[in-house]
């Protein structure tokens, strides 16, 4: 049967929004926010973006003259709620709750699932989220960081690996949980994830600070040094927490967190009016290498968990787009297994998909508790 559905997927910078009546699209865009729209709210709980995010869904359910009352789901991306296990979750007040609170993290995918429960309200249809951030398959070992008092979590893009995972092993004739690969999702947040049978047995946390620099957030960082810092009195908690997370990485070498913007600028040497860029071109393109160089790492540090036996690399996200990125990667772990390469986000099919088996099936839909 075919199904009215509205694909939410806010992103760090970004939303990503998709209707579509059965299998056919009336409108996907993906709504790129500048950093000056963001700067107010940065520090701040995430959900305080909800006004302006909320507007713009609405905005183009308007333009493309979409009733509210046709719509039969709306689902969005899952944020930071308790670890879960992969499925479809009805959004209940349960989950707004922690969502809204942040008990769990404050992170956009929190929007997700908060403004499909708004939309759903106004359209009086079922809103859901489907494999959110916090699926947590690690093996034992994984766990552990050197401090029992701090141990590893999972928290990554869960549905973007998986279904890129998924698509690639269907390609090669086999089911997603026969495989062993390595997922890399490069976007303003970077996670890269060991996929053992079907599931995700170690995975960097981008979100907290585990893995390569991002064009956003720091990544792993000496330790020694950041307790220095924390304790020097120059800085605030704010301050800290947004060189972690939304002044790390690129941004904080070059002034900018736009990847294309700054290739721009390192092939022509000219920078767009109003641009952020506050370093040489030499600077800037050490600074996206390194990037480079760290990802890198981090994909041949997942094949030391598979023992090295990978059936295949996948990279997928926004930075993907770049020609460059990932040419250089493949580089460095091309020799470890084949590389597949997917530009930007598989996450609108990947809800869609979710969606329209929950209305197919409701008895596979999931209470949060």
């Amino acid at each position: 049967m075919d199904y009215n559905i509205l694909v939410i997927n806010p992103g760090s910078t970004s939303d990503d929004i998709g209707y579509y009546r059965g299998d056919k699209p009336v409108f996907e865009v993906t709504v790129r926010y500048s950093p000056a729209a963001l700067e107010p709210y940065e520090g701040r709980n995430v959900t305080e973006q909800l006004p302006l995010r909320r507007k713009l869904i609405l905005d183009y359910l308007l333009d493309h003259k979409v009733p509210l009352e046709e719509i039969d789901a709306v689902i969005g991306r899952g944020g930071l709620v308790h670890p879960l296990q992969g499925g479809v979750y009805a959004v209940n007040d349960l989950m707004i709750e922690d969502l809204t609170s942040g008990k769990y993290g404050s992170h956009s995918s929190n929007l997700g699932g908060i403004l499909a429960r708004e939309i759903a309200q106004y359209a009086k249809c079922p809103s859901f989220i489907a494999n959110p951030v916090v699926i947590d398959e690690m093996q034992p070992l994984a766990r552990y960081s050197g401090m029992p008092e701090n141990p590893r979590i999972s928290i990554f893009h869960a549905l973007s690996q998986k279904r890129v995972a998924r698509l690639v092993a269907e390609n090669l004739g086999k089911p997603y949980e026969e495989v062993n690969c390595i997922v890399c999702h490069g976007g303003g947040g970077v996670s890269i994830g060991a996929h053992q049978r079907g599931k995700v047995i170690d995975v960097t946390n981008g979100f907290e600070g585990d893995g390569p620099m991002t064009p956003q957030r720091s990544g792993s960082t000496p330790n020694a040094e950041l307790v220095k810092m924390c304790f020097s009195g120059k800085y605030t908690p704010r301050d800290i927490h947004l060189k972690l997370r939304g002044r790390g990485g690129l941004v904080a070498y070059t002034g900018t967190s736009d990847v294309k913007e700054l290739e721009e600028f390192i092939r022509t040497g000219k920078k767009r009016p109003g641009s952020l860029i506050s370093c040489s071109q030499e600077k800037a393109k050490m600074a996206e290498d390194a990037m480079i160089y760290q990802m890198a790492q981090y994909i041949g540090a997942m094949a030391v968990v598979l023992k090295g036996n990978v059936d295949f690399i996948a990279l997928t996200g926004g930075l993907m787009y770049s020609k460059y990125i990932p040419q250089e990667i493949g580089k460095y772990v091309g020799w470890i297994a084949p590389l597949y390469i997917f530009p930007g986000s598989e996450e609108k099919d990947a809800l869609r998909a979710a969606a329209k088996r929950a209305l197919d099936n409701p008895k596979i839909v999931q209470q949060y508790k």
